[in-house]
């Protein structure tokens, strides 16, 4: 299977039509098409629904489209590295990113580096746990920030040099707002936004006993969203410190939780993982500048 008859492929599966994928592609239709039949048969399944407008994608297809897109950004990866081996000024970093105040020390690192490295592209994915390993496992990234601690199986990691603080979003009006922080007791019957990871991992550890009697009124991976739903009066939201604007214009208070309850920050790589120049000497500018800061910081 052809690097090439992928990229026809997904041009066609996002197109829904032959005609005009083969004019983003610049080749002719029946070109095209004999690629595309040619690909049905050497995978033995039928890929396109063909109607009289528009083509569709068969169960096979919509597979096929999940796979190919990942293959295509590898190759692309894979390609951009190659090419930066002997570029100096300049390359490709992919990054992974949990939410978290914290990224801002990343983004200091990665000044400094487009500093000495002006040409430095960065390429930022945002998502939970689940969805940055997964991409960091298939290669499609170099590094991902988690928090929560990572399989030591698996990946190499550096801690942060600060943590997270949990605490409740609430509009700063609400009775609760008037306490210095909050106990599980004062969750209890009301409805909660937070992240499915946080809710089944953090805030039910932190809970303990009173876990049962918490509502998960929704689940959201971002936290900006959810806190619109704060502001519009559909619950209470869960969440780290600084994600969100709580300051006194805001309309919106943040109360830490009580006892305490912290995460660390871990910026993560695969172990045995080929890195390209770039991504090594950005490694080890963060190794040497996050253990410098926790030192100083005594941690």
């Amino acid at each position: 299977m052809e690097i090439r008859s992928l990229r026809y492929f997904l041009a066609v599966a996002r197109e829904e039509n032959m005609t005009r994928a083969a004019e983003l592609l610049h080749v002719t239709q029946p070109t095209l098409s004999r690629a595309m039949r040619a690909l049905e048969d050497e995978l033995g399944k039928k890929l396109f629904i063909r109607h009289s407008f528009h083509i569709s994608l068969t169960e096979e297809g919509v597979l096929l489209r999940d796979r190919a897109e990942d293959l295509i950004t590898m190759a692309d990866k894979i390609e951009k590295e190659f090419l930066s081996l002997d570029d100096i000024t300049g390359g490709e970093l992919y990054l992974g990113l949990a939410e978290s105040c914290q990224i801002r020390y990343l983004a200091r690192e990665l000044r400094t580096l487009k500093a000495a490295v002006p040409g430095l592209r960065c390429h930022i994915t945002s998502g939970d746990t689940e969805q940055v390993t997964e991409k960091l496992d298939k290669g499609l990234l170099d590094f991902a920030v988690l928090c929560e601690t990572p399989d030591a199986r698996k990946y190499d990691a550096i801690l942060f040099p600060e943590n997270d603080v949990w605490g409740l979003i609430l509009p700063a009006n609400d009775p609760l707002a008037q306490k210095e922080c909050i106990r599980a007791s004062d969750l209890v019957g009301l409805p909660l936004y937070t992240s499915e990871q946080g809710w089944e991992g953090d805030i039910k550890t932190w809970a303990g006993d009173r876990f049962g009697e918490l509502h998960l009124e929704g689940s959201s991976r971002l936290a900006y969203n959810a806190s619109l739903f704060v502001r519009e009066g559909l619950g209470y939201q869960l969440s780290f410190a600084h994600l969100v604007d709580t300051s006194a214009e805001s309309g919106l208070a943040f109360r830490p939780l009580s006892p305490a309850l912290e995460v660390r920050l871990y910026l993560i790589w695969n172990k045995y993982q080929s890195f390209t120049p770039l991504a090594e000497r950005f490694l080890a500018q963060v190794s040497a500048s996050f253990a410098a800061q926790r030192h100083s910081q005594g941690k």
